[in-house]
């Protein structure tokens, strides 16, 4: 058995992770802000509680995100990791981060570069848009008068799926950075609405939009997908029949 710390175990990523790892037979502990069952409490952008969360533990698995930066909560979790004497510390990324030229992305590009050049063991998994993120896109336009679509590919994937990955590669120990996962089908932006539209009764007629500038070509050019056969299982349409799911909280 191994004692695991999942920081933003309470997220939507964090939810289904600490299931399949508790469901693996592991000690695991959420870091969160709040209070609860099966949780520590902590704060990565203050690092309050941090370091008493990490002790004792074998491995850390990390998942939270911030508007603070995600190289500055790097930071925090790997100072407290080695501290600790952390074996293994898990970071998950996106596809892309390296070549899409976007503010988030760079952050998390950082965050990598950071662990990596910590001396911790770990392992990088990079996965592609979640199906929550892209239904959002779609879900916030729930006040126009059409449905607007970029003209760009998807690859969205499940966050089981991902999970299911994570778990893994606990088990597995140390890799270093390993081959980025992505969803099941690649599907053009328009594809996706439409099918949105469907699930959802939308009417609405569906617009394509494209905007200059080296963000969306980068997306425009596939940056954001995963060459060869995808890794997950679930289809955005299995995912928009199955309806919402919450999270207690967001991630710490």
């Amino acid at each position: 058995m191994t004692s695991i710390l999942v920081t933003g175990g309470t997220g939507r990523l964090g939810t289904p992770t600490v299931d399949r790892l508790r469901s693996a037979g592991h000690d695991v502990r959420a870091l969160s802000r709040h209070a609860g069952a099966g949780r520590v409490v902590g704060d990565l952008r203050s690092g309050e509680g941090v370091a008493d969360a990490v002790a004792d533990t074998d491995t850390v698995v990390h998942l939270a995100t911030g508007t603070s930066g995600d190289a500055r909560l790097m930071r925090t979790v790997v100072d407290a990791s080695r501290e600790a004497g952390v074996r293994h510390l898990v970071f998950v990324s996106i596809v892309g981060v390296d070549r899409i030229p976007l503010g988030y992305y760079r952050q998390k590009l950082a965050a990598e570069q950071l662990l990596e050049a910590s001396g911790t063991g770990h392992t990088i998994l990079r996965a592609t848009q979640f199906h929550q993120l892209v239904a959002g896109v779609f879900d916030a336009q729930r006040w126009l008068p059409v449905v607007v679509a970029p003209t760009i590919s998807f690859q969205p994937i499940s966050t089981d799926d991902v999970a299911a990955r994570l778990a893994e590669l606990v088990a597995g120990g140390p890799a270093g950075r390993v081959a980025d996962i992505g969803g099941p089908e690649r599907l053009t932006a328009r594809e996706l609405a439409e099918r949105w539209a469907a699930a959802k009764s939308v009417r609405r007629r569906i617009v394509p939009l494209s905007l200059p500038g080296k963000t969306f070509a980068a997306f425009a050019a596939g940056g954001n997908l995963v060459p060869g056969p995808g890794w997950g299982t679930r289809t955005f349409t299995e995912f928009l029949a199955a309806g919402p799911r919450r999270t207690p909280d967001a991630p710490a």
